[in-house]
């Protein structure tokens, strides 16, 4: 988890050691400016993020209200909520548990932008839709376990933990880094690889994330699947969603429900496609968003080296743990 332990503090500022270093620094001191230099003064993209007990969380789609709105939140028996670490299938879900829980009524994914239809527990949106939303309420949430609310853990809720491939996870994180504005510039893929490993990123290192929901006492109420199963078999997670969800679903709803929510058609679907979101925010000239959709893509973007060395930290950090992975971290 992002901790300030990972970061040089400079007397009242906390600075990435990644940019910075104490000899820098003092250079920087003793720099002699001359009387014809030129300074461009910005505000680093990072003041676009909140912390929130020790995780990331961008400002543009957070702030300090909605994280207690989320904390105060009150879930009921009926409700369900998809859990991911970023970049792991969340906007699938988003399509996915509307036709799943409502019988393949395809209006909500049609009429409705994916951010109100199932909306993040974290975010600004829910307080704005929340009493919009009809039983069962289907959710979203990139909190680790230890951050739910108390509610969550009374009520009867119902929990889809989906993993993905953490090497696919970085290159996707990486390419949404560069299209939205509202995140820090990713840098090169090395500097980025090693900002996900340490934890400086979205909601803290993927490792934490999965144990946190890994090491529960939810026991019936919460089902686990990745990302790789969906994409490799849809129909076939649909029914074991469905059955999970006690919607028994026929298999010609189930067949429905999957060709609408292939990566093709989420592509051209607006309320799903994020194009609704303005240019200066989600700049798609820069990265699709729906940029492939598929398991694997590490392949074409890890060095031997990088690879070497993101395996042995993902590794090191998962040493001992009782459960499995559906792929190899080699």
């Amino acid at each position: 988890m992002s901790s300030c332990l990972e970061y040089i503090r400079y007397h009242d500022l906390l600075l990435p050691p990644e940019a910075h270093t104490t000899e820098s620094l003092e250079y920087a001191q003793h720099f002699r400016v001359e009387d014809t230099d030129v300074f461009a003064v910005t505000y680093p993209k990072s003041a676009l993020c909140l912390d929130y007990r020790g995780l990331r969380v961008p400002k543009e789609t957070h702030s300090a209200e909605s994280l207690e709105f989320a904390q105060e939140f009150k879930f009921k028996d009926d409700d369900v909520v998809a859990v991911t670490y970023p970049k792991s299938g969340t906007v699938w879900m988003q399509e996915i548990l509307p036709l799943v829980l409502n019988g393949g009524d395809l209006e909500p994914i049609q009429t409705i932008p994916n951010w109100d239809r199932v909306p993040w527990l974290e975010e600004k949106r829910l307080s704005i839709v929340v009493d919009q939303l009809k039983s069962p309420r289907a959710l979203v949430t990139h909190f680790p376990y230890h951050l739910m609310p108390a509610s969550f853990h009374t009520s009867k809720a119902k929990v889809i933990y989906v993993v993905r491939n953490p090497k696919d996870v970085l290159v996707s994180s990486y390419y949404f880094h560069q299209m939205a504005a509202f995140l820090e510039d990713p840098g090169t893929f090395d500097e980025f690889m090693e900002k996900f490993l340490h934890g400086r990123v979205m909601f803290g290192k993927w490792t934490d994330h999965v144990k946190s929901w890994r090491h529960t006492e939810l026991t019936d109420r919460i089902m686990y699947i990745s990302y790789e199963e969906m994409v490799q078999d849809l129909p076939a997670s649909l029914r074991r969603l469905s059955g999970f969800l006690g919607t028994n679903l026929s298999e010609d709803t189930i067949q429905k429900i999957a060709e609408h929510c292939t990566f093709k058609t989420m592509k051209t679907n607006i309320m799903s496609n994020f194009s609704l979101v303005p240019k200066q925010y989600m700049d798609s000239d820069i990265s699709p968003f729906f940029r492939k959709g598929i398991a694997g893509d590490w392949k074409k973007h890890f060095s031997s080296e990088q690879l070497a060395r993101f395996t042995s930290v993902i590794c090191k950090e998962m040493e001992g743990e009782s459960f499995s992975l559906p792929w190899s971290l080699d």
